[in-house]
């Protein structure tokens, strides 16, 4: 009996001295505070947590091990151990890091944002995935001094600053680039509704003239960035959503990363029936992105993109038909079934060489392209548009004025956009839709601009930086009418003045980690083709590009040990040769020079980021702009608008919102959004209503299988079924007898359910 006994007990002593201790401590991987409560996991069979000091003991047997950590407000990580290690050092990325900490991208000079003289918003990977994910203008929206018109899927426009809000149906005093590539056009609009939001993993929006860094962009600058593999190896993802009024969403995604490598590869497509009429709505999108590093800490990265789209137009309403039967489409969208289609792709190459410790240079190639096929009402427009471009910029630390840093380069582009119009046919063949008929117009133009580009950073003192930049840019184009059945020949060259944009900025610290800053800065935006165009066929040549100055003055802090982060900013903008578009005809306007505009604004973000249990953490945040846009100097036909509000741009925009995580796995996120009224015309007869929506969506990411992610996750958008305007068209003309269409109205209450499924080879 003894000796039955003495053989368990020496089993037991024979495990244990195989048996070995696998120590290690979790930090912070920005404040390096201890994380204390984090679950540390091998193989999914042993756990233990860390303690208040953030370290832990594990026993394991077997190398090499993997392990999983996991605590709440963090990223989860994983590891692979070799061999026992006399201390594990840990480093667990927070999921609401601090602001103050992120090192922006897009600035010409990388620095903290604390740092930065200027107002710059960040949103990351979470910040995209508290929406439904169809579109990445939904997480824009909600930036302060940022107002998105959502007319549909495909029919969105925004402002930033007021600035682009009299814009009738795009995004045209914006410039955005994705990985350093343009996305704008050369005549400045800007398209982001068919970029997907899965493959987004950062977004910097600079808000106010950017010139002396990008160029023509009065407004400001948005700045994409792809989603990068998060785990050495390889991962498989799909994920599906579907929704109210038919939407389903298909995301496959497959990642490749090393440690000097890494890929990623995205597949979308997204259908949409549409609550309104003639609104469904279908695109197709592949995106493949990644950096491959050499040993000489040399890189060489990638981006490519191809988007089919699909997507029918239901157009604006009047002001009855908005309030009785918002979900009908417009009467002659519907008759003529109109909708856009294109094919739309860009690829590019960016290579970073390291000189020296203190010296760079990063260089980018790229092309696009998009031919479009656009039934409308009144005709039928075809578009064919290849782009070419060139960037490189040099980054020198001077050792002779440390600490400072200069910067300089140049950027070329050139555009072809063919353009021709054919009579649509559609009430000669009812119920068949949109026919072609005659050529109406037949034209080409060549864009082609650069800009060359140089900042300088100075620490004069510990407390005191400044940054000093300038932009000359050369804009130009050529028309080729090729329709000869007028007596109407526009061909010929133009070319607007040459503009040198300069900026200076300060930032001086009145303790650690609470900056104030201060800026002046120019900018400008050259009309589009769209506005160049006389109701004749004639180029106007006297049209001039919108220039405009911004003062800015600014405080960002941190408090409470780095949990609550604060930022302030009042602005003024002021801009002269005010282009605005006249509406001569259904749905034909065009561009002229009006006059002079200020925009006056007070905008404050607040973010606070707590632990509420052990097990469970918050982030809440805030985010407000108080606008007062009004004409400085403005006649029209004899009729004085000066001292009129701006339409289009609500007088005060508010935006909540609160994140909950726990460390097993789910998740609430809920956004409150408040916009004020608006004008709807430059005389300020009409205003819209100011509306409130809240939306709600949760997630829940259990730890089921080893290798495997998954995610369950349902939402809310517009809980209380509001009923608002999410997009209007500013001074809008009845003809015929009908009244004005000023009307896009906003969705109602809906719902969609997603679910995720991964694999980690």
């Amino acid at each position: 009996m003894k000796k039955l006994l003495f053989l368990p007990v020496l089993l037991f002593l024979c495990g244990n001295l195989n048996a070995q201790q696998l120590k290690g401590r979790v930090l912070n991987a920005f404040s390096e505070v201890p994380v204390e409560n984090a679950i540390v996991q091998a193989e999914n069979i042993r756990q233990t947590t860390t303690d208040q000091d953030g370290r832990f003991t594990l026993q394991t047997t077997n190398f090499p091990v993997q392990l999983r950590i996991f605590a709440a407000g963090y990223q989860n990580k994983k590891l692979l151990i070799q061999a026992p290690n006399e201390e594990l050092l840990i480093l667990l990325n927070p999921i609401a890091e601090p602001l103050s900490e992120v090192v922006l991208r897009s600035t010409i000079i990388p620095q903290e944002l604390l740092q930065t003289p200027a107002s710059v918003n960040v949103l990351t990977t979470e910040d995209l995935q508290r929406t439904d994910e169809t579109n990445i203008v939904q997480s824009l929206n909600r930036v302060s001094g940022v107002y998105v018109h959502q007319g549909a899927m495909n029919t969105n426009k925004l402002s930033i600053r007021g600035v682009g809000a009299r814009s009738q149906y795009s995004t045209n005093r914006v410039k955005a680039y994705f990985m350093e590539i343009p996305i704008s056009t050369a005549e400045g609009e800007t398209t982001l509704d068919d970029i997907d939001p899965a493959v987004i993993g950062r977004a910097e929006i600079i808000k106010g003239p950017a010139s002396s860094v990008y160029g023509a962009g009065l407004g400001g600058v948005i700045n994409l960035y792809p989603l990068e593999a998060e785990e050495l190896g390889t991962t498989g993802r799909i994920k599906t959503t579907f929704g109210s009024f038919g939407l389903w969403k298909k995301t496959l995604q497959a990642s490749l990363a090393s440690e000097n490598s890494g890929f990623t590869a995205t597949y979308n497509n997204l259908k949409y029936d549409g609550w309104r009429d003639n609104s469904s709505y279908e695109r197709n999108s592949f995106t493949v992105s990644g950096e491959l590093e050499s040993s000489e800490n040399n890189s060489l990265s990638l981006l490519a993109q191809f988007t089919r789209l699909k997507a029918y137009i239901p157009s604006s309403l009047n002001k009855e038909t908005f309030e009785n039967e918002p979900e009908s489409a417009a009467f002659t969208w519907a008759a003529a079934k109109g909708f856009e289609s294109y094919d739309k792709g860009l690829v590019g190459f960016s290579y970073l060489q390291e000189f020296s410790k203190g010296f760079t240079n990063t260089s980018s190639i790229y092309m696009n392209f998009r031919n479009g096929y656009e039934p409308r009402p009144f005709n039928i427009l075809k578009e064919e548009q290849v782009a070419t471009g060139a960037r490189t910029k040099f980054n020198l630390k001077m050792p002779f004025l440390e600490p400072s840093e200069l910067s300089f380069g140049a950027e070329v582009y050139r555009e072809w956009y063919n353009i021709s119009t054919f009579e649509n046919l559609y009430e000669e063949f009812p119920n068949i839709g949109s026919v072609a008929g005659n050529n109406l117009s037949n034209s080409k133009q060549d864009r082609h601009y650069y800009n060359i580009f140089a900042q300088w950073n100075l620490s004069l003192s510990e407390k005191l930086e400044l940054e000093a930049g300038v932009n000359f840019n050369s804009t130009s184009y050529e028309l080729d009418d090729l329709y000869y059945s007028d007596e109407v020949d526009q061909s010929g060259g133009y070319q607007f003045d040459n503009i040198l944009s300069p900026r200076l900025g300060a930032v001086y610290s009145l303790a650690p980690g609470k900056n104030m800053y201060a800026s002046v800065s120019h900018g400008f935006s050259t009309p589009t083709v769209v506005e160049t165009l006389t109701p004749e066929g004639l180029i106007n040549t006297n049209l001039q590009p919108e220039t405009g100055i911004n003062y800015e003055l600014g405080f960002k802090g941190n408090f409470l040990n780095n949990r609550l982060y604060f930022e302030l900013a009042v602005f003024t903008i002021q801009v002269e040769n005010l282009l605005v578009s006249e509406r001569v005809g259904e749905d034909e306007y065009i561009g002229r020079n009006a006059g002079k505009t200020d925009h006056n604004g007070l905008e404050f973000l607040l973010n606070y980021n707590f632990q509420i249990t052990s097990g469970i953490s918050a982030h809440t945040f805030v985010n407000a702009s108080f606008n007062d846009f009004e004409f400085d100097e403005f006649v029209e036909d004899e009729e004085d608008f000066s001292g009129n509000s701006l339409p289009a741009v609500p007088d005060k925009s508010i935006n909540a919102g609160f994140n909950l995580k726990t460390t097993s796995g789910f998740a609430l996120f809920g956004t409150y959004q408040h916009e004020g009224e608006m004008p709807l015309n430059d005389q300020n007869s009409l205003f819209t209503n100011s509306y409130d929506l809240v939306h709600l969506k949760a997630s829940y990411s259990p730890n089921i299988w080893e290798n495997w992610q998954t995610e369950v996750s349902a939402g809310i958008n517009n809980v209380f079924d509001e009923h608002y305007a999410a997009s209007i068209v500013p001074n809008s003309i009845g003809f015929g007898g009908a009244a004005p269409r000023y009307y896009y109205p906003g969705n109602p209450r809906n719902f969609f359910v997603g679910l995720t499924l991964g694999y980690e080879f």
